[in-house]
């Protein structure tokens, strides 16, 4: 070979040494991260970061009898997901427990726990300001650790015959700035609004902080008992109106689930359309409109909390723990399954 043939050729030697020294690295890198679990692309996910979890994945459950009380709009989780907790981790007993004197609520599920009558509670609404004071002036410390989505629903007779109502329009009506249907394009008749009494629990509380801007009742509302007694008020009632926590009420065969809008003619159906008819119930049911409430597109959504003490003690461990099986994949879907809407 010639001196000049080996000069022109000395440029493409270093070229490809060159070429292939950068692909060596480039393969041990690769292999590298793929040794060491790094992601490429669409990789797995672990607990906690959306990927499956379980009952039995959570970790510090304690053992033990713990009661716990509270909200009556979580009765459909105590029902339903509750026992399965307890299937999964059967040394985690849980008691319900009802107030020794008035009725149970979030409330009263709160004073219970900084009374110590409680491990955890269940709540409706977010912690107070005063409680939060009154469990600082205990040295005590209080979370509210939110689990599930819910929403309020308006109830009325199946045969009022209106499309939907605003918001506006509901607190007029619960204000006694509104009393007859034909305010709001219905039927020239009375409105009757009927409601729980503001100290029964935390719905009330929420209406009247969150719907009514903390406006007192109208003179025209009517004080009913509980849920299941404003629901029946409201089928026998032609111009009866009510509200409650959605999974109670969007089900229901005797009542009508009023669409709610934030502007008019703009109404959400706490629903799924399309709509069933009394007629066809109970052997069809209308179901939650999970979409609107997960979100926000209907315009009344609230969450659910669980109260759980801040410290080291065992019923801390406990409300802890209660959440944390709760927000698993396998507690979001029961919750859903109890007709809630499910937090993530």
């Amino acid at each position: 070979m010639s001196q000049g043939k080996s000069h022109s050729l000395l440029p493409l030697l270093l070229s490809l040494l060159t070429t292939l020294g950068l692909l060596g690295i480039g393969a041990v890198l690769v292999l590298r991260l793929m040794n060491e679990g790094a992601p490429l692309g669409n990789g797995g996910s672990n607990l906690g970061s959306g990927g499956q979890s379980t009952f039995t994945q959570v970790k510090n459950v304690p053992s033990g009898l713990f009661n716990y009380g509270g909200s009556t709009t979580w009765a459909p989780i105590r029902r339903d997901v509750d026992p399965l907790l307890q299937a999964a981790w059967p040394n985690f007993q849980l008691r319900y427990v009802d107030p020794p004197t008035g009725t149970p609520g979030s409330g009263s599920g709160i004073r219970m726990l900084l009374n110590n009558q409680l491990s955890f509670s269940q709540s409706s609404r977010p912690l107070k300001e005063e409680e939060i004071a009154k469990a600082a002036a205990q040295g005590m410390k209080l979370t509210a650790i939110p689990v599930a989505i819910d929403g309020l629903a308006i109830a009325v007779n199946p045969r009022l015959g209106i499309p939907g109502l605003t918001v506006q329009q509901v607190t007029d009506i619960y204000t006694g700035k509104i009393t007859n249907w034909q305010q709001v394009g219905g039927p020239n008749l009375t409105i009757t609004p009927f409601s729980r009494r503001p100290e029964d629990g935390g719905t009330v509380e929420y209406f009247i902080q969150e719907v009514l801007g903390k406006q007192p009742f109208g003179r025209n509302v009517v004080m009913v008992r509980d849920t299941t007694d404003g629901l029946r008020r409201v089928a026998a009632t032609l111009g009866g109106i009510y509200y409650a926590s959605a999974p109670e009420v969007v089900g229901q065969c005797s009542i009508h689930p009023l669409p709610l809008g934030r502007q008019p003619n703009q109404y959400v159906p706490p629903y799924q359309e399309p709509y069933v008819p009394p007629a066809r119930c109970p052997q069809q049911r209308n179901q939650l409109n999970h979409r609107a409430f997960q979100e926000g597109t209907y315009p009344i959504t609230r969450r659910l909390f669980v109260i759980a003490k801040e410290d080291n003690s065992l019923d801390a461990q406990a409300g802890r723990a209660y959440a944390e099986l709760l927000l698993t994949d396998q507690g979001q879907a029961a919750i859903e399954k109890a007709g809630f809407v499910r937090l993530r």
